[in-house]
């Protein structure tokens, strides 16, 4: 899939060059299927390193991803009450989320830092934050964003109606 490919290329150049996994990994996304919702853009600001630099929550790439999915395959205000009418959303965002494991071990942004660079690092902390770019964070980092950037693409290619 050449989408797939260029969501890849884009999403390593983007967090390379910008940073913010979640906004990284959204704008790659868009610009491989060549689509763009600039709320859905801003609403992934502050979800980075597992929400708010915090390393604690799920990875932001993976965050993002979803949100694209969620955004691609949505249940509108109108269809609130609908209960079942995410059900797509759920079932591909739960294929992203298990791909994700599958391939980093863990969705926590801590645990996928142990795994890629053998420590966690607290980017609140000047000195951590250099720390983490000599462990090669961003080179890893990078490469995260663009395989959930790669994997996205292809379920929602796969699934498009």
């Amino acid at each position: 899939m050449e989408e797939a490919k260029k969501a890849y290329d884009l999403g390593v150049k983007y967090e390379k060059e910008y940073t913010g996994c979640s906004q990284t990994v959204i704008a790659a996304i868009f610009d491989a299927l060549g689509i763009w919702n600039e709320d859905v853009f801003k609403a992934g600001s502050g979800l980075a390193d597992g929400l708010g630099l915090s390393g604690d929550g799920s990875c932001g790439a993976l965050v993002g991803a979803s949100m694209v999915i969620s955004y691609l395959f949505p249940r509108e205000r109108k269809d609130f009450s609908a209960i079942l009418k995410p059900m797509k959303a759920y079932a591909l965002v739960k294929e992203l989320h298990d791909r994700f494991v599958a391939e980093y071990g863990s969705c926590r942004c801590r645990d996928v830092q142990m795994k890629l660079m053998g420590r966690t690092f607290n980017l609140w902390d000047r000195r951590e934050m250099k720390e983490a770019i000599s462990f090669g964070m961003i080179e890893h980092c990078s490469k995260v964003v663009g395989n959930t950037a790669r994997m996205a693409v292809e379920l929602i290619l796969q699934n498009k109606e």
